[in-house]
C-alpha cells in the first residue's frame, strides 16, 4: 500500500482527502456553479456523495488509476476544493482535473495547486505528458491551463452533453520537457 502524498506549496497544502472533508466538499461541490462548469460534478450534490468519492481515492492510488487531493489553506487550514491527476502508467501520461469552491475563486489558488500537482506528476510519478480539457462556457479553466505552461491543442465541438445542452470541450497539453521550473 502506497502512501498518498502531501504537497507543501507557497500558499497551500495539497494533502489526501479525510472523510472529515466530506461535509465541505458537499457544500462546495454542491454549489449549482461548480457543478455546472465541471464535467463530472452532479447537481444536486446527494448526502453520502461526498462520503463515498472521499472512500475511492486510496484505492485509486494504489491501482496507479489517480491521485485526487484536497485543496486546503495553508494557514487557516480550511477546504478550498480538490485537484486529480487520473494517470495511465501505459503511455505515462495523465489528466489534470480540479474545482474549487466558487467564494475562493481570483485568488490564484487553482494555478497554485495546479502547478504543485504538476510538478509532482512530471518529477515524482515520472509522467512525460499532462493534458487538461475544460468546457467551453469555462474559460477561467482555461486560463489556468495556460498560466501553467499548457499549451492549446484544440476543440472539440459539442463533444460532451451536460444537463441536455451540447457542450464544447477545449483541449490543452504539456510535455515533461516543455515543462520549467520558471512556472513555480
Amino acid at each position: 500500500m502506497k502512501k498518498m502524498p502531501t504537497i507543501q506549496l507557497e500558499r497551500l497544502i495539497l494533502r489526501p482527502f479525510s472523510l472529515d472533508d466530506a461535509q465541505v466538499v458537499q457544500e462546495l461541490a454542491g454549489d449549482k456553479y461548480v457543478a455546472e462548469m465541471t464535467l463530472n460534478i452532479p447537481h444536486p450534490y446527494e448526502d453520502g456523495m461526498a462520503k463515498a468519492w472521499i472512500e475511492t481515492h486510496i484505492d485509486h492510488f494504489n491501482e496507479d488509476r489517480s491521485l485526487s487531493l484536497a485543496v486546503v489553506h495553508k494557514e487557516e487550514k480550511y477546504l478550498i476544493g480538490a485537484i486529480s491527476i487520473g494517470f495511465n502508467k501505459k503511455f505515462d501520461h495523465g489528466e489534470l482535473g480540479y474545482w474549487i469552491g466558487r467564494k475562493y475563486k481570483n485568488n490564484g489558488y487553482c494555478t497554485e495547486a495546479a502547478k504543485g500537482i504538476v510538478k509532482y506528476a512530471f518529477e515524482e510519478m515520472n509522467l512525460n505528458r499532462i493534458y487538461a480539457r475544460h468546457l467551453g462556457k469555462n474559460p477561467a479553466s482555461g486560463k489556468v491551463m495556460e498560466k501553467i505552461g499548457m499549451k492549446y491543442e484544440g476543440l472539440l465541438r459539442q463533444h460532451v452533453k451536460k444537463w441536455g445542452e451540447y457542450e464544447d470541450l477545449v483541449h490543452y497539453g504539456l510535455l515533461k520537457d516543455e515543462n520549467n521550473s520558471e512556472n513555480y
